[in-house]
């Protein structure tokens, strides 16, 4: 049997790839950068895919990792480096044009100071630094919604059929039993329910936006090849969170879906400053089910409860402890030594995180933290709508993302590093510079529908 899932996934696999090509469009080979960090980010680290792990602590595995791993990151942000110096050109406009970005990762930088343990911060940060770099390798591209494009692809296509083949063709490897909740817990090529599901979301949204651009090139003589193709990456990214029973990541992807699907209609993109509508309106759903429904009737339709599964717990667990409310406890630093095991004492032992993004920021920033991100939240909706108005199907993309992290972070840590969230929110609110606007149709070769006249629009300095 086993044999047999192999067989078959493989077979699976190199038909994505083939059916998913397209002549004469080709990207840099530096977007091999991106997609090693990503696919990593997104499944499990090398040291697990390796099997040489040493046992450890869970306190231990939180403070100091696996040098393998390390190596690794270090390996890819230095090639990620290499290629952004020799792009400098292109480079310098996109920092310039990002200020509130770059103004987020230098408060984090300067918050390891007040950190409990300044050099485990350090290096968190430079990791974090990564997943900057790794973004504008790709947009920095000569091609760069095709490098894009690319990249959801190729993460889709390897690790969407792998998790099918662990949880249905090799368990051991998949799925595991949780003795809490004594139900088998599925996880496909991550190491835990919620990751199979924010991975899943993350290829989905990705394939939607391919199928969208796909189903509007009507002359592409590829466009019902390609259709199929990614129609089925969508499948097999919804039908892996419905098995993992990942509620967030299930109600992320079908609002940011949506709000992705509305946009690449005609309505919109002639009264591109509507968008705002189907972000507040994904958004207003969200908080209304999470916060607002005092009867619990929308959680509960969705097989969850009033306590969200133990979150509110947390919440009150993770704010009993003191830290200083200004500047938090320095980045990614609050879950450490004596306030880890107060929090494990208060709730339950095992969780890193508050479940929470916001309050997560909190914890490690404070409300300076907070202020950033808000101020980083309100320019990259401002960043994806002027690119929405330029280029619709660029536009469309960043937009559900943003979407998705501001949803995703109200019940788990969205705005963390190294996570398939924080890559698309990082992605969703950068700025495009006047200069590389022109580049960014998807596909060049195939037009999209015809062309919308739009109204004239004024842009708020």
């Amino acid at each position: 049997m086993t044999i047999l899932g192999i067989a078959l996934v493989s077979a699976l696999i190199g038909a994505l790839f083939y059916f998913a090509r397209e002549k004469g469009q080709t990207t840099s080979k530096a977007l091999w950068i991106p997609l090693l960090w990503i696919l990593i980010i997104s499944s499990r680290p090398v040291s697990m895919w390796l099997h040489v792990n040493r046992e450890i602590t869970l306190e231990d595995r939180y403070t100091e990792g696996s040098p393998l791993d390390a190596t690794y990151y270090a390996v890819l942000l230095i090639a990620g480096l290499l290629v952004l110096n020799r792009r400098w050109a292109r480079v310098k406009p996109f920092l310039q044009a990002n200020l509130p970005v770059l103004l987020f990762f230098l408060y984090c930088g300067l918050s390891v100071m007040w950190a409990d343990s300044p050099a485990i911060a350090i290096k968190r940060w430079v990791k974090a630094i990564g997943d900057l770099v790794m973004i504008l390798v790709m947009l920095t591209d000569p091609h760069p919604s095709l490098a894009i494009r690319r990249m959801f692809e190729r993460v889709g296509f390897v690790l969407l059929p792998l998790s099918i083949l662990f949880i249905f063709f090799i368990p051991s490897m998949g799925s595991s039993y949780d003795p809490i909740d004594h139900v088998t817990m599925f996880f496909g090529v991550t190491t835990f329910k919620n990751l199979l599901g924010v991975m899943s979301m993350f290829c989905g949204l990705g394939a939607l936006w391919s199928f969208l651009g796909a189903w509007q090139r009507r002359a592409d003589p590829n466009r019902t090849r390609l259709l199929l193709v990614h129609a089925t990456a969508i499948a097999m990214a919804a039908g892996l969170i419905v098995k993992a029973d990942s509620m967030t990541s299930l109600s992320c992807f079908g609002l940011a879906g949506m709000v992705m699907f509305f946009a690449s209609s005609r309505w919109f993109e002639r009264r591109p400053g509507h968008v705002f509508l189907l972000v507040a309106g994904a958004t207003g759903v969200a908080l209304f089910a999470l916060f607002m429904d005092t009867g619990g009737s929308m959680l509960q339709s969705i097989g969850r409860n009033s306590t969200l599964t133990g979150r509110t717990q947390i919440w009150a667990a993770v704010l009993a402890q003191h830290i200083n409310p200004v500047l938090g406890t320095g980045f990614e630093s609050f879950w450490m030594g004596n306030r880890l095991e107060s929090v494990w004492s208060l709730s339950q032992k095992g969780i890193e995180e508050a479940h929470n993004g916001y309050l997560e920021l909190y914890l490690n920033l404070g409300w300076v933290g907070l202020a950033v991100l808000g101020m980083l939240i309100v320019s990259g909706y401002r960043n994806a709508l002027v690119l929405f108005r330029r280029n619709p199907d660029a536009g469309r993309l960043r937009i559900a993302f943003l979407t998705a992290g501001l949803i995703y972070s109200c019940t788990e840590a969205g705005f963390r590093m190294m996570s398939p969230v924080w890559i698309g929110f990082l992605l969703a609110v950068l700025a495009v510079p006047d200069a590389e606007r022109v580049t960014l149709p998807a596909v060049e070769d195939y037009p999209l529908r015809q062309s919308i006249p739009r109204r004239p629009v004024r842009v708020l300095q």
